[in-house]
């Protein structure tokens, strides 16, 4: 098979490589891959912002499609010919997180979804809804999920509720999806106008361009009538978190999923003890919440955004389209048609 792998240099790169096919084990599943695509992370790690990937020269990305072509003899949970995809931490069954959980994620400390046919343990699997397809599928797994968690995380999403989200990347545009599925109200911000008429499209009430309106916290809650929102999805971290807060509504949550600005910040205390915030870090989600989106997006004809699919042999060109900044939605790459 073809697999992209990690360069062992100090800043990884990339290298495309010829390879036997791997032999399930007897809880494992060949998977042959469809689809892959690719999260902010998997270009952060190339540009040195996010460490080195945990196992040497591995293969990269951690969402992913495909159907079953062998199984180990005591594996219960699928058979041969099933579409499938997979949770990124693969024994995250459910619950909160755990540190033994996330020491396993694929595309960091497993091989990942860059190649032709991958090895998953049955642990790790979810069935896709028969109206997916490949490439919508190979889009959730760490955005989507990461969105659904986000919005559920300090407390559960209610319909009526007011959530911002950030940007039009791939965890902000799940987190617009989700909560108009649960009949929340959606405002938004972004950088550009064409931008901002996609959001509108997906269902955002209003969106605010940030760099016409730098204090973008003031719009928002002009928007909330000097309320603030109830759920704040945080995807940029340091340029973002303090006017995130200045934008929730007393005893509100923010969820903090992201560092595309970086890892600084300065959220003073008193801004979270005065508005009796509940800040939180989100961690992807178990299988249970992959289950569960897949579910709810399926009953209500929800697609995953895309913005583009590249063939298996332009998977440079696919993450040259990630770190443009450019995209809309995710970012996927067709391994086999």
């Amino acid at each position: 098979m073809k697999a992209v792998r990690w360069t062992s240099d100090e800043k990884p790169g990339l290298e495309l490589h010829d390879e036997a096919v791997p032999t399930p084990g007897p809880h494992d599943v060949l998977v042959r891959v469809r689809a892959a695509s690719l999260n902010y992370r998997d270009q952060a790690i190339l540009d040195g912002e996010y460490g080195s990937p945990t196992k040497p020269n591995g293969i990269p990305l951690s969402d992913g499609a495909g159907e079953v072509v062998a199984a180990g003899n005591n594996v219960t949970r699928a058979k041969v010919g099933d579409r499938v995809s997979a949770s990124c931490h693969p024994h995250w069954i459910g619950g909160p997180p755990r540190p033994e959980y996330q020491m396993d994620s694929f595309g960091m400390t497993t091989d990942g979804w860059l190649a032709e046919h991958i090895l998953l343990h049955e642990n790790a699997l979810v069935h896709m809804p028969a109206s997916m397809s490949y490439a919508e599928a190979a889009a959730l797994p760490c955005a989507a999920v990461t969105a659904w968690t986000a919005l559920n995380l300090s407390s559960p999403l209610q319909p009526g509720q007011t959530v911002l989200v950030q940007g039009t990347g791939g965890v902000a545009l799940f987190a617009l999806q989700v909560a108009r599925m649960f009949g929340a109200r959606v405002l938004a911000i972004t950088s550009a106008d064409d931008k901002a008429e996609k959001l509108k499209q997906l269902g955002a009430e209003a969106v605010v361009n940030y760099r016409t309106f730098p204090e973008w916290d003031r719009e928002i809650l002009a928007l909330t009538g000097g309320k603030g929102v109830d759920k704040t999805v945080d995807i940029a971290g340091e340029k973002t978190i303090v006017m995130s807060a200045a934008a929730t509504r007393k005893g509100g949550d923010i969820s903090l999923v992201g560092f595309t600005s970086g890892f600084g910040g300065g959220l003073p205390p008193i801004d979270i003890l005065s508005r009796s915030l509940h800040v939180a870090g989100t961690a992807i989600g178990p299988r249970a919440n992959f289950e569960a989106l897949l579910a709810a997006m399926d009953m209500h004809k929800v697609r995953p955004v895309i913005d583009r699919v590249f063939p298996f042999a332009e998977y440079r060109d696919a993450y040259a389209r990630l770190k443009s900044g450019n995209h809309v939605g995710k970012v996927v790459v067709e391994v086999a048609s």
